[in-house]
Formats: structure tokens, sequence, C-alpha cells
């Protein structure tokens, strides 16, 4: 046991000192991207890569690790060129949906970056982000109407991303058409079924017809393509400057208090200040033995740390049947002494335990 602690100890040393020279590496890959930025040279290069590979294979003299070492060195070469394509292209965020969906409309606005890009699911999405194809990606949580997303809520506890921003973002549906048309020549609208029945009032009083879609930017595409005269789209009013559409009528929709709250997410967990006191929060999820009271004992040391938790919510586990996993979002500091205390509890008692990540909340 005292060998393994030794050896473990040694490693611990060795991972220092290569987190120490990883740093110091990508500070000169930094440089190289200014440069070919400046120059406009492209940031894959063949042939110097084949040469770096074979000059640090050479350095290896140990011949059972070598072939190792020669992926090892391309994993680091595979990261220097997303660093420097981050720096000449800027951040890249994923989103499900097309140009103009409400996912599209978040990502704009929280991430204020022209690089978004459109993918076909939310898992998709998210993969992108975990196999480095993309900086983040923004997802729905929940919506104030339809609940909780459930793919996104089990990518969050299956997935190894963090959640780094909440945004909220208002629901206002608006009868976008083709220019030109007027309201009395509109005779069928289409939209996500979400879409149709929250504007249901709307529509029933002006006698249109429903057509279902599989989204609402899709929609507005097909609209536009097809030159349709006598069909709108219930959509975001933004669709309008987007495809070219004029908006007849805004804000169509039967209650205004309708919201979808959106997740950005990373590969790394944000750094909070452990002094920090205002507007933190942080999300966890965990799974806790079938018995008596074990979801309690989880409540009881969150309260007795003095968190406050801002919802708690339950997911099948599809592991086991009826076994649930458990979502809490918590209002607090998650570094501050007595959050690192927490979770240090939590981690001993669940059976599977992760922090989400923490948060400021943007609206």
């Amino acid at each position: 046991m005292d060998d393994l602690k030794k050896i473990r100890s040694n490693i611990a040393a060795i991972d220092k000192q290569m987190a120490d020279l990883f740093q110091k590496r990508m500070k000169e890959s930094k440089k190289v991207a200014y440069y070919k930025k400046e120059k406009g040279l492209p940031v894959l290069d063949l042939k110097r890569e084949a040469e770096l590979i074979q000059k640090n294979m050479d350095l290896i003299t140990d011949e059972e690790t070598k072939d190792y070492y020669v992926e090892f060195f391309k994993s680091i070469l595979k990261v220097s060129k997303d660093y420097q394509n981050k720096i000449i292209d800027g951040v890249k965020v994923a989103y499900c949906g097309e140009k103009g969906a409400y996912a599209y409309l978040a990502a704009r606005e929280v991430c204020q970056t022209p690089n978004l890009v459109p993918c076909s699911s939310f898992s998709s999405a998210y993969k992108k982000v975990e196999n480095g194809e993309v900086d983040l990606c923004v997802l729905p949580i929940e919506n104030s109407y339809a609940g909780d997303v459930g793919e996104v809520m089990d990518l969050i506890f299956n997935g190894s991303l963090y959640i780094n921003r909440i945004i909220e973002l208002d629901i206002n549906h608006a009868l976008l058409v083709n220019k030109g048309v007027k309201l009395e020549d509109v005779k069928t609208v289409m939209s996500h079924p979400q879409a149709l029945a929250q504007c249901d009032e709307y529509i029933s009083s002006k006698g249109f017809q429903r057509r279902e879609y599989v989204n609402t930017a899709l929609a507005c595409k097909e609209l536009k393509e097809k030159g349709y005269k006598d069909v709108g789209v219930i959509a975001n009013r933004a669709n309008g400057e987007i495809y070219s559409l004029d908006v007849l009528a805004d804000n169509i929709n039967t209650s205004r208090n309708n919201t979808t709250r959106f997740g950005l997410f990373s590969r790394s967990p944000r750094q909070v200040d452990p002094s920090s006191k205002m507007g933190e929060n942080f999300i966890i999820v965990f799974t806790v033995s079938n018995s008596s009271g074990s979801l309690a004992k989880v409540l009881d040391i969150i309260g007795v740390h003095n968190f406050n938790m801002r919802n708690l919510r339950s997911r099948p586990s599809k592991e086991l049947i009826w076994n649930y996993y458990f979502f809490i979002e918590i209002e607090g500091n998650i570094n501050s002494d007595e959050g690192r205390q927490m979770i240090g509890e939590l981690s001993s008692f669940c059976d599977k335990f992760k922090v989400v990540g923490s948060y400021s909340l943007l609206k």
C-alpha cells in the first residue's frame, strides 16, 4: 500500500510539471495563431505536423512506450490546432435547430459570436462540445409551460459538460408572411405544435387552419422558399429579418408568461471567487440508495449548510428500472467554505454525484 502511495505521489509530481509545461506550450501556440492570422496562413500544416511527430518520436528511447507517445503527441497537436482555430475564427457555439429558432436567438444573445453552428438534435450539439468540434453549446433546460426538457436533463446527468450560465428567454410569437401578403389572404398557419397551442385563441379568432411543423425556423424557411401567399408562420419576430418576411401581428401567444431557460455548456467549469456572495447559483445531480430517508438525508445536508434550493426535480434512470436521479439548483457559492464542506458530505453519501456547474442568472 505504501509503495502504491509513493508511486501515485511521483505521478502527481510529474503531472504538475506537465501541466506547467502545457501552459507554456499553449502560450507559444497562441503566438503562432496570431502570426498565422496576420499572414493569412492556415492552421493545418500536414507537412509540419509529420516533421514534428517524427522529430519528437525520435526523442523516446523506450521502445515499449514509443507508440503510445506518438498518440499522446498527436493529441497535443490537436489541442493546439483547436486553440489556434478559436483564436483565429472566434468561439464556436452549437445549438439545436435552424437559424432563427429560439435556441439560435438564445445562443446569439448570450454568446454574441457569428460562429453559431446548427445541429439536428440536442445530443449532437452536446457531443460536438465534448469532442472539441465547437467550444460551447446552448440547450433548453425547461419551459414554463411544457416543463423539463427530458433529453437535455439526461445529457446533463450522463455527460461530461458543465453549465456555466443560464439565460431566460421570453417566448413571444408573431404571425409572419411573405412580402405583400395581407391578413385577409392568410388561410393556414404553420408552426411547431407547442407554438400553435400557445396561440390557440388568436388562431381560432381568425379562423385559420393549423399545420404542424417540426420547428418554427424551418417553417419560416419553407414559407420563404415556396412563396406561399395564403400561408403564415407563427414564430419569433426575429425570423422576419432573417428570412425577409413581414410581421402581420406580434405577441399573439395567449399567455405572456412563457419563458424558456437555456443552459450554456462547456468542457470546463466556471471558476468562482470563494468570497463572491452576489447572484451565485450551482447545480448538482445525484442518485441515492433506494431506501427510506435517503433523499431526506441529502436535503438535510443542504439545509445544515444554510443553502437554499431553487428547485428539485427527478428523472427516471436509464440504467435501472424504477430508479431515479435527482437534479437540484441551489442558491449560493459552491466554492465557499460551506459549499466545499457540503459537496464533500454529499459526495460521500450519494451513490453517484456530480456538480454540473455554477452560474449567474441572465435575463
